[in-house]
């Protein structure tokens, strides 16, 4: 890029108001300057709450980060200011497709294409998520995975038992609501779920789980599908995701409707980041 970071520091220093900010933050974002990116990006949508580009920038940032959970909102909202925003599109889809819902991604994808039909990396996009090609490093760039657990946490121990089970989601949104992690037997690792009357249901959901993912893979394999990688159900009240952080476990994400379903994978992956972390420490 051509812009300078003092250059762009001092401009924007000169005029606070100014959307230099917009180029400054994505070149510290090209830089891998996340923290400086991010500082940038706020100081802007604190006099632009309503400038899209800055909730866009704001969203790669995070993206880059890999708190995909705040990149949806931040991409959701984007959207929500510029409905024909192609940044946001593209970026929706390549949420969706970390949580393997191709159909979101795919459809996000052909409202970007409606907009932008010379753009190639939509076409390559396209290409990925129907499995024709590889993930592109361009696709969108994004940062080595920062650790959702501390890198002080305790060294591995014998048992998994022996860990307390609020270690498992250390760090998360809501650690011990709605999240519950299973081995492939049923058996509850981590976390635990309640009714909204207080109920302790985790021991009978369990016990529901058991076998759920064998059921899935073989009807994923039925229908051609290729391995599962999420299930997701809606409720009258709330709503379910289903993930495997392990080839051995499962992980249920529970939120109530509040929470959009693409919002729930994006938290269901991060929590399975966490539970990969907590089951590699076990052994």
């Amino acid at each position: 890029m051509p812009d300078d970071v003092k250059t762009l520091t001092a401009e924007l220093a000169r005029d606070p108001q100014s959307l230099v900010f917009l180029r400054l933050g994505e070149l510290l974002r090209h830089k891998r300057q996340f923290d400086a990116a991010t500082r940038v990006a706020l100081h802007g949508l604190e006099r632009h709450p309503h400038q899209a580009d800055a909730h866009d920038l704001y969203a790669r940032i995070l993206a880059d980060r890999h708190d995909y959970e705040r990149a949806f909102d931040e991409w959701d909202m984007t959207l929500r200011i510029a409905p024909h925003h192609t940044g946001a599109l593209k970026g929706l889809a390549f949420l969706y497709f970390k949580v393997g819902d191709l159909a979101q991604a795919e459809a996000h994808l052909q409202g970007a294409y409606r907009i932008e039909p010379d753009d190639p990396s939509i076409v390559q996009a396209f290409a990925v998520i129907r499995g024709e090609a590889p993930p592109p490093p361009t696709l969108l760039p994004v940062a080595e995975p920062e650790p959702l657990l501390s890198r002080d946490a305790p060294p591995p121990r014998d048992s998994v038992t022996a860990f307390p089970e609020a270690q498992v989601f250390a760090g998360l949104e809501g650690a011990q609501e709605g999240l519950l992690l299973l081995d492939a037997a049923g058996l509850v690792l981590g976390g635990a779920l309640k009714t909204p009357d207080g109920v302790d249901v985790t021991e009978v959901v369990a016990a529901y789980l058991a076998g759920v993912s064998q059921e899935a893979s073989r009807t994923a394999k039925l229908l051609g599908l290729g391995g599962w990688r999420g299930l997701s159900a809606e409720g009258q009240s709330g709503q379910v995701h289903l993930v495997q952080p392990t080839p051995d476990s499962m992980l249920l994400v529970v939120r109530d409707r509040s929470v959009p379903l693409g919002r729930l994978g994006m938290l269901a992956q991060r929590a399975a980041q966490a539970s990969r972390q907590w089951l590699e420490r076990q052994r």
